[in-house]
């Protein structure tokens, strides 16, 4: 299943070579958005439970040296496509 995850980052603004940064960590899943002064990382986390897209994707970002502020979920599972 596909989850779509928000991940509000505590930084205010992501540069080019942090965007790679997510990238090679595992985020090229994500999109990265930015406005009034927030940043977040949307994503289209494949997995099999909501809890292991959570779990992967903070610990993506994580490990591309944000720290993230908080989380938010849409209720409504991505409908897969083949």
């Amino acid at each position: 299943m596909k989850y779509q995850i928000s991940l509000i980052l505590t930084a205010h603004d992501v540069t080019d070579e942090q965007a790679d940064r997510l990238f090679e960590a595992g985020c090229d899943d994500g999109s990265i958005l930015s406005r009034n002064d927030t940043t977040m990382v949307q994503f289209d986390r494949d997995a099999s439970t909501l809890d292991e897209a959570l779990t992967s994707a903070i610990r993506d970002v994580e490990g591309a040296g944000f720290q993230v502020a908080r989380v938010e979920i849409d209720r409504h599972e991505v409908p897969q496509t083949a």
